[in-house]
């Protein structure tokens, strides 16, 4: 027979739970400022990066989109203004997505509100401790299911 009320059932629901109600609120936010929630992702993804850019095959392995999708989102994002492609000087068949000055500022203004969600809703609900640890295994779990979900996140020497 199979334990229907078995723990490992009820984390994966839980943590799907939370993230779907996370999703929700932060949402609304996004939307507000024109942005969809992978459009959000890139950008912070590309603010975060060392010379505010990543490889496109690095966003694409940060993300949750293929290499043709981070390039349908990149696309969209540089005919808006707020990512602009640059040539890599090493590798002609690389290139990278660069956040805009547009998209910096499009960030700053979606920022404040976007912190204020996240402190009502995730990381104000729990003690500085439990924040910490949960941290701690939420790397611990990403670094086993997405290896490369930092990859581009350290400068390479060459750039």
């Amino acid at each position: 027979m199979i334990p229907f009320d078995d723990s490992r059932l009820t984390a994966m629901g839980l943590l799907a739970e939370a993230f779907g109600g996370l999703a929700a609120k932060t949402h609304l936010s996004f939307a507000a400022a024109g942005l969809s929630d992978i459009d959000f992702e890139t950008l912070i993804r590309l603010a975060r990066s060392p010379g505010r850019r990543l490889r496109m095959s690095d966003l694409a392995a940060q993300t949750s989109l293929s290499t043709s999708g981070v390039t349908r989102v990149v696309d969209r994002l540089e005919r808006e203004g707020l990512v602009m492609r640059q040539a890599c000087p090493t590798d002609r068949r690389a290139s990278y997505a660069a956040i805009t000055e547009a998209g910096t500022e499009r960030l700053k203004a979606v920022l404040p509100q976007h912190l204020a969600d996240i402190e009502e809703w995730f990381t104000g609900l729990l003690s500085p401790e439990q924040l910490s640890a949960f941290l701690d295994a939420l790397r611990t779990i990403r670094d086993a299911v997405r290896p490369c979900a930092t990859a581009g996140a350290e400068a390479s020497p060459t750039d």
